[in-house]
Protein backbone atom coordinates (compact mmCIF):
# COMPACT_ATOMS: atom_id res chain seq x y z
CA UNK A 1 0.00 0.00 0.00
CA UNK A 2 2.84 2.20 0.81
CA UNK A 3 4.07 2.23 -2.92
CA UNK A 4 0.29 3.43 -4.44
CA UNK A 5 1.08 7.27 -3.76
CA UNK A 6 4.74 6.95 -5.34
CA UNK A 7 2.68 5.31 -8.17
CA UNK A 8 0.22 7.89 -8.63
CA UNK A 9 3.04 10.40 -8.49
CA UNK A 10 5.04 8.59 -11.77
CA UNK A 11 2.20 8.27 -13.52
CA UNK A 12 1.16 12.16 -12.84
CA UNK A 13 4.24 13.08 -14.15
CA UNK A 14 4.29 10.74 -17.16
CA UNK A 15 0.82 12.70 -17.74
CA UNK A 16 2.49 15.63 -18.37
CA UNK A 17 5.84 14.88 -19.44
CA UNK A 18 5.05 12.35 -21.90
CA UNK A 19 2.60 14.71 -23.87
CA UNK A 20 4.91 17.45 -23.59
CA UNK A 21 7.83 15.74 -25.36
CA UNK A 22 5.17 14.35 -28.12
CA UNK A 23 4.42 18.77 -28.41
CA UNK A 24 7.97 19.27 -28.81
CA UNK A 25 8.31 16.87 -31.85
CA UNK A 26 5.39 18.01 -33.76
CA UNK A 27 6.62 21.83 -33.29
CA UNK A 28 9.94 20.71 -35.46
CA UNK A 29 7.47 19.70 -38.02
CA UNK A 30 5.27 22.95 -37.63
CA UNK A 31 8.53 25.01 -37.98
CA UNK A 32 9.09 23.50 -40.96
CA UNK A 33 6.32 23.41 -42.81
CA UNK A 34 5.20 27.03 -41.74
CA UNK A 35 8.68 28.17 -42.51
CA UNK A 36 8.62 26.34 -46.11
CA UNK A 37 5.07 28.12 -46.46
CA UNK A 38 6.46 31.49 -45.89
CA UNK A 39 9.51 30.60 -48.39
CA UNK A 40 7.04 28.96 -51.10
CA UNK A 41 8.43 25.57 -50.37
CA UNK A 42 7.02 21.98 -49.48
CA UNK A 43 8.85 21.29 -46.41
CA UNK A 44 8.76 17.39 -45.24
CA UNK A 45 6.04 15.64 -47.06
CA UNK A 46 7.44 12.32 -47.48
CA UNK A 47 7.27 10.44 -44.21
CA UNK A 48 3.79 10.03 -43.28
CA UNK A 49 0.52 11.83 -44.42
CA UNK A 50 1.58 15.56 -44.89
CA UNK A 51 4.76 14.58 -43.18
CA UNK A 52 3.64 14.16 -39.95
CA UNK A 53 5.67 11.36 -39.04
CA UNK A 54 8.76 13.15 -39.75
CA UNK A 55 9.62 14.09 -36.47
CA UNK A 56 10.02 10.23 -35.37
CA UNK A 57 12.07 9.64 -38.77
CA UNK A 58 14.17 12.67 -37.89
CA UNK A 59 14.56 10.80 -33.80
CA UNK A 60 15.08 7.20 -35.44
CA UNK A 61 18.04 8.64 -37.47
CA UNK A 62 19.53 10.47 -34.33
CA UNK A 63 19.28 7.73 -32.17
CA UNK A 64 20.74 5.09 -34.33
CA UNK A 65 24.07 7.21 -35.19
CA UNK A 66 27.16 6.24 -34.08
CA UNK A 67 27.97 8.20 -31.34
CA UNK A 68 31.58 9.75 -31.48
CA UNK A 69 33.59 11.79 -28.76
CA UNK A 70 36.03 14.02 -28.91
CA UNK A 71 39.35 12.53 -27.30
CA UNK A 72 40.06 16.24 -25.56
CA UNK A 73 36.83 16.58 -24.18
CA UNK A 74 36.08 16.31 -20.19
CA UNK A 75 33.73 13.38 -21.37
CA UNK A 76 32.28 13.73 -17.83
CA UNK A 77 30.81 17.46 -17.90
CA UNK A 78 30.06 16.79 -21.98
CA UNK A 79 27.84 14.33 -21.41
CA UNK A 80 26.06 15.92 -18.04
CA UNK A 81 25.90 19.32 -20.23
CA UNK A 82 22.64 18.04 -22.05
CA UNK A 83 21.34 16.44 -19.83
CA UNK A 84 20.90 19.05 -17.24
CA UNK A 85 19.57 21.71 -19.72
CA UNK A 86 16.93 18.97 -20.72
CA UNK A 87 16.09 18.40 -17.24
CA UNK A 88 15.76 22.07 -16.28
CA UNK A 89 13.87 22.68 -19.53
CA UNK A 90 11.23 20.00 -18.24
CA UNK A 91 11.00 20.69 -14.64
CA UNK A 92 9.45 24.38 -15.35
CA UNK A 93 6.01 22.16 -16.67
CA UNK A 94 6.01 21.28 -13.07
CA UNK A 95 3.62 24.04 -11.95
CA UNK A 96 1.92 25.13 -14.87
CA UNK A 97 -1.69 25.19 -14.50
CA UNK A 98 -3.71 23.33 -17.32
CA UNK A 99 -7.46 24.63 -15.92
CA UNK A 100 -8.52 25.16 -12.07
CA UNK A 101 -6.43 22.93 -9.58
CA UNK A 102 -5.30 20.59 -12.71
CA UNK A 103 -1.06 21.31 -11.95
CA UNK A 104 1.36 18.92 -10.89
CA UNK A 105 1.89 21.28 -7.64
CA UNK A 106 0.32 24.52 -7.28
CA UNK A 107 2.80 26.54 -5.51
CA UNK A 108 2.44 29.84 -4.29
CA UNK A 109 5.98 30.65 -5.46
CA UNK A 110 5.28 29.36 -8.84
CA UNK A 111 6.70 32.19 -11.07
CA UNK A 112 9.73 32.39 -8.93
CA UNK A 113 9.98 28.87 -9.28
CA UNK A 114 9.78 29.27 -13.61
CA UNK A 115 12.06 31.78 -13.40
CA UNK A 116 14.60 29.90 -10.93
CA UNK A 117 14.74 26.78 -13.21
CA UNK A 118 14.84 28.12 -16.82
CA UNK A 119 17.71 30.25 -15.21
CA UNK A 120 19.88 26.67 -14.36
CA UNK A 121 19.54 25.86 -17.81
CA UNK A 122 22.18 28.21 -18.37
CA UNK A 123 24.40 25.72 -16.58
CA UNK A 124 24.29 22.94 -18.92
CA UNK A 125 24.96 25.36 -21.61
CA UNK A 126 28.54 26.71 -20.10
CA UNK A 127 29.53 22.94 -19.46
CA UNK A 128 28.35 21.69 -22.81
CA UNK A 129 30.53 24.46 -24.26
CA UNK A 130 33.63 23.96 -22.19
CA UNK A 131 34.35 20.81 -21.64
CA UNK A 132 33.75 20.18 -25.68
CA UNK A 133 37.45 21.49 -25.91
CA UNK A 134 36.37 23.03 -29.17
CA UNK A 135 36.99 27.09 -29.35
CA UNK A 136 33.42 27.38 -31.34
CA UNK A 137 31.38 25.79 -28.62
CA UNK A 138 33.27 27.78 -25.77
CA UNK A 139 32.83 30.90 -28.11
CA UNK A 140 28.72 29.57 -28.36
CA UNK A 141 28.61 28.72 -25.07
CA UNK A 142 29.73 32.58 -23.57
CA UNK A 143 27.63 33.95 -25.73
CA UNK A 144 24.60 32.00 -24.54
CA UNK A 145 25.15 32.60 -21.28
CA UNK A 146 26.06 36.12 -21.86
CA UNK A 147 22.69 36.31 -23.82
CA UNK A 148 20.47 34.51 -21.00
CA UNK A 149 21.91 36.61 -18.31
CA UNK A 150 20.87 39.78 -19.96
CA UNK A 151 17.79 39.35 -20.94
CA UNK A 152 16.70 37.15 -17.94
CA UNK A 153 16.49 40.46 -16.35
CA UNK A 154 14.29 42.15 -18.71
CA UNK A 155 11.85 38.80 -18.47
CA UNK A 156 12.01 39.00 -14.64
CA UNK A 157 11.21 42.75 -14.87
CA UNK A 158 8.18 42.30 -17.10
CA UNK A 159 7.10 39.76 -15.02
CA UNK A 160 7.39 42.05 -12.02
CA UNK A 161 5.04 44.17 -13.61
CA UNK A 162 2.17 41.36 -14.08
CA UNK A 163 2.16 40.88 -10.05
CA UNK A 164 2.09 44.15 -9.46
CA UNK A 165 -1.35 44.03 -10.69
CA UNK A 166 -2.13 40.52 -9.01
CA UNK A 167 -0.22 40.67 -5.77
CA UNK A 168 0.89 37.42 -5.54
CA UNK A 169 3.45 35.19 -7.50
CA UNK A 170 1.03 31.98 -7.57
CA UNK A 171 0.57 31.23 -11.30
CA UNK A 172 -3.79 30.36 -11.06
CA UNK A 173 -4.09 33.39 -8.60
CA UNK A 174 -2.58 35.51 -12.10
CA UNK A 175 -5.18 33.52 -14.18
CA UNK A 176 -7.82 34.07 -12.71
CA UNK A 177 -6.73 38.06 -11.59
CA UNK A 178 -7.56 38.56 -15.32
CA UNK A 179 -11.19 37.58 -15.45
CA UNK A 180 -12.14 41.05 -15.90
CA UNK A 181 -9.58 41.73 -18.90
CA UNK A 182 -6.01 40.16 -20.29
CA UNK A 183 -3.38 41.75 -18.73
CA UNK A 184 -2.00 42.03 -22.52
CA UNK A 185 -4.59 45.19 -23.13
CA UNK A 186 -3.29 47.42 -20.09
CA UNK A 187 0.32 46.15 -20.60
CA UNK A 188 0.71 45.98 -24.34
CA UNK A 189 4.24 47.50 -24.75
CA UNK A 190 5.32 45.38 -21.78
CA UNK A 191 3.96 42.50 -23.61
CA UNK A 192 6.23 43.48 -26.72
CA UNK A 193 9.13 43.51 -24.71
CA UNK A 194 8.31 40.58 -22.87
CA UNK A 195 8.15 38.31 -26.30
CA UNK A 196 10.98 40.32 -27.02
CA UNK A 197 13.03 38.60 -24.15
CA UNK A 198 11.54 35.65 -24.56
CA UNK A 199 12.51 34.94 -28.31
CA UNK A 200 16.45 35.49 -26.95
CA UNK A 201 16.11 33.76 -24.05
CA UNK A 202 14.94 30.97 -25.90
CA UNK A 203 17.71 31.41 -28.35
CA UNK A 204 15.72 31.90 -31.37
CA UNK A 205 16.69 34.02 -34.46
CA UNK A 206 16.92 36.81 -34.85
CA UNK A 207 18.52 36.30 -31.58
CA UNK A 208 20.55 32.87 -32.39
CA UNK A 209 23.66 34.33 -31.89
CA UNK A 210 25.06 31.43 -30.03
CA UNK A 211 24.41 28.38 -32.54
CA UNK A 212 25.35 31.51 -34.95
CA UNK A 213 26.14 28.89 -38.45
CA UNK A 214 28.38 31.67 -40.36
CA UNK A 215 30.78 32.51 -37.26
CA UNK A 216 30.24 29.38 -34.92
CA UNK A 217 29.17 26.26 -37.00
CA UNK A 218 26.82 25.07 -34.54
CA UNK A 219 27.86 27.35 -31.12
CA UNK A 220 27.60 24.80 -27.90
CA UNK A 221 26.83 22.33 -29.95
CA UNK A 222 29.37 21.65 -32.44
CA UNK A 223 30.92 18.78 -31.17
CA UNK A 224 27.64 16.67 -29.61
CA UNK A 225 26.30 14.26 -31.93
CA UNK A 226 23.56 11.37 -32.43
CA UNK A 227 21.74 11.14 -28.88
CA UNK A 228 23.30 14.04 -26.86
CA UNK A 229 22.62 15.97 -29.64
CA UNK A 230 18.60 14.91 -29.18
CA UNK A 231 18.84 15.83 -25.44
CA UNK A 232 19.80 19.94 -26.78
CA UNK A 233 17.44 19.65 -29.35
CA UNK A 234 14.45 18.85 -27.16
CA UNK A 235 15.69 21.19 -24.40
CA UNK A 236 15.30 24.29 -27.04
CA UNK A 237 11.97 23.86 -27.72
CA UNK A 238 10.62 22.46 -24.74
CA UNK A 239 12.24 25.92 -23.45
CA UNK A 240 10.33 27.43 -26.28
CA UNK A 241 6.59 25.63 -25.63
CA UNK A 242 6.84 26.49 -22.27
CA UNK A 243 7.98 30.16 -22.26
CA UNK A 244 4.81 30.36 -25.00
CA UNK A 245 2.72 28.78 -22.18
CA UNK A 246 4.12 31.57 -19.82
CA UNK A 247 3.40 34.11 -22.25
CA UNK A 248 -0.30 33.04 -22.45
CA UNK A 249 -0.85 32.80 -18.70
CA UNK A 250 0.89 36.01 -17.76
CA UNK A 251 -0.67 38.14 -20.81
CA UNK A 252 -3.35 35.98 -22.27
CA UNK A 253 -5.56 34.63 -19.72
CA UNK A 254 -4.17 31.15 -19.44
CA UNK A 255 -7.06 28.30 -19.35
CA UNK A 256 -9.85 31.50 -19.04
CA UNK A 257 -12.28 30.65 -22.09
CA UNK A 258 -14.41 33.91 -20.68
CA UNK A 259 -14.96 35.35 -24.20
CA UNK A 260 -15.00 31.69 -26.25
CA UNK A 261 -18.47 30.02 -25.24
CA UNK A 262 -20.35 32.82 -27.87
CA UNK A 263 -18.30 31.39 -30.45
CA UNK A 264 -20.11 27.90 -29.88
CA UNK A 265 -23.33 28.98 -30.33
CA UNK A 266 -21.92 29.31 -34.05
CA UNK A 267 -21.95 25.58 -34.19
CA UNK A 268 -25.04 23.96 -36.47
CA UNK A 269 -26.34 21.63 -33.72
CA UNK A 270 -25.90 23.98 -30.79
CA UNK A 271 -30.14 25.31 -30.67
CA UNK A 272 -28.86 28.63 -29.89
CA UNK A 273 -32.64 30.27 -29.47
CA UNK A 274 -32.72 27.28 -26.58
CA UNK A 275 -30.25 28.61 -24.60
CA UNK A 276 -31.25 32.23 -25.26
CA UNK A 277 -35.04 31.37 -24.14
CA UNK A 278 -33.51 29.88 -21.20
CA UNK A 279 -31.06 32.56 -20.25
CA UNK A 280 -28.79 29.64 -19.51
CA UNK A 281 -25.72 29.99 -21.89
CA UNK A 282 -23.37 28.21 -19.95
CA UNK A 283 -25.30 25.11 -19.24
CA UNK A 284 -22.85 23.83 -21.94
CA UNK A 285 -20.04 23.65 -20.70
CA UNK A 286 -21.16 22.92 -16.77
CA UNK A 287 -20.04 19.24 -17.29
CA UNK A 288 -16.90 18.71 -15.54
CA UNK A 289 -15.00 16.84 -18.18
CA UNK A 290 -15.93 19.40 -21.19
CA UNK A 291 -15.00 22.33 -18.88
CA UNK A 292 -11.71 20.63 -17.95
CA UNK A 293 -11.17 19.28 -21.64
CA UNK A 294 -11.72 23.42 -22.98
CA UNK A 295 -9.73 24.78 -20.08
CA UNK A 296 -6.39 22.76 -21.90
CA UNK A 297 -7.82 22.95 -25.30
CA UNK A 298 -7.42 27.25 -24.34
CA UNK A 299 -4.45 27.29 -23.17
CA UNK A 300 -3.32 24.78 -25.95
CA UNK A 301 -4.37 27.45 -28.45
CA UNK A 302 -3.54 30.43 -27.04
CA UNK A 303 0.13 28.88 -26.73
CA UNK A 304 0.14 27.68 -30.18
CA UNK A 305 -0.50 30.97 -31.47
CA UNK A 306 2.58 32.09 -29.67
CA UNK A 307 4.59 29.08 -31.26
CA UNK A 308 3.51 30.53 -34.56
CA UNK A 309 4.69 33.78 -33.87
CA UNK A 310 7.40 32.52 -32.85
CA UNK A 311 8.00 30.73 -35.98
CA UNK A 312 7.36 33.58 -38.30
CA UNK A 313 9.71 36.04 -36.18
CA UNK A 314 12.20 33.20 -37.40
CA UNK A 315 11.46 33.40 -40.76
CA UNK A 316 10.76 37.28 -41.09
CA UNK A 317 14.06 38.85 -39.05
CA UNK A 318 17.78 38.73 -40.00
CA UNK A 319 20.26 37.97 -37.29
CA UNK A 320 21.72 40.93 -35.88
CA UNK A 321 25.44 41.16 -34.58
CA UNK A 322 25.96 40.01 -31.43
CA UNK A 323 27.56 43.46 -29.87
CA UNK A 324 23.91 44.81 -31.65
CA UNK A 325 21.78 42.15 -29.29
CA UNK A 326 23.47 42.97 -25.96
CA UNK A 327 23.38 46.99 -26.58
CA UNK A 328 19.72 46.53 -27.63
CA UNK A 329 19.12 44.81 -24.11
CA UNK A 330 21.34 46.69 -21.96
CA UNK A 331 20.62 51.01 -23.37
CA UNK A 332 16.92 50.30 -25.38
CA UNK A 333 15.32 47.21 -23.38
CA UNK A 334 16.26 48.08 -19.66
CA UNK A 335 15.49 52.01 -19.62
CA UNK A 336 12.30 51.12 -21.02
CA UNK A 337 11.17 48.47 -18.50
CA UNK A 338 12.75 50.53 -15.45
CA UNK A 339 10.59 53.25 -16.53
CA UNK A 340 7.08 51.20 -16.56
CA UNK A 341 8.48 50.11 -13.44
CA UNK A 342 7.79 53.49 -11.91
CA UNK A 343 5.10 53.95 -13.87
CA UNK A 344 2.49 51.54 -12.79
CA UNK A 345 3.34 51.72 -9.12
CA UNK A 346 2.64 54.98 -9.59
CA UNK A 347 -0.74 54.87 -11.38
CA UNK A 348 -1.53 51.87 -9.41
CA UNK A 349 -1.18 53.77 -5.76
CA UNK A 350 -3.23 57.26 -7.64
CA UNK A 351 -6.14 55.28 -8.26
CA UNK A 352 -5.83 53.58 -5.34
CA UNK A 353 -5.79 49.88 -7.03
CA UNK A 354 -2.73 48.28 -5.50
CA UNK A 355 -3.53 44.59 -4.87
CA UNK A 356 -4.40 43.90 -1.01
CA UNK A 357 -1.67 41.42 -0.42
CA UNK A 358 0.83 43.82 -1.70
CA UNK A 359 -0.72 46.81 0.38
CA UNK A 360 -0.61 45.17 3.68
CA UNK A 361 3.08 45.04 3.04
Amino acid sequence: MLYIPTLISVLEVLLVTVPVLLTVAYVTVAERKTMASMQRRLGPNIVGYYGLLQAFADALKLLLKEYVSPTQANLSLFFLGPIITLIFSLLGYLVVPYGPGLALNDLNLGILYMLAVSSLSTYGILLAGWSANSKYAFLGSLRSTAQLISYELILSSAILLVVMLTGSLNITINIEAQRAIWFIVPLFPVFIIFFIGSVAETNRAPFDLAEAESELVSGFMTEHAAVIFVFFFLAEYASIVLICILTSILFLGGYLYDYLPSLFFLVEYIDFDYYINNLNKESIFSDPLIEGLLYGLTLGLKSCIMIFIFIWTRASFPRIRFDQLMSFCWTVLLPIIIAFIILIPCLLYSFDIIPSNINLL
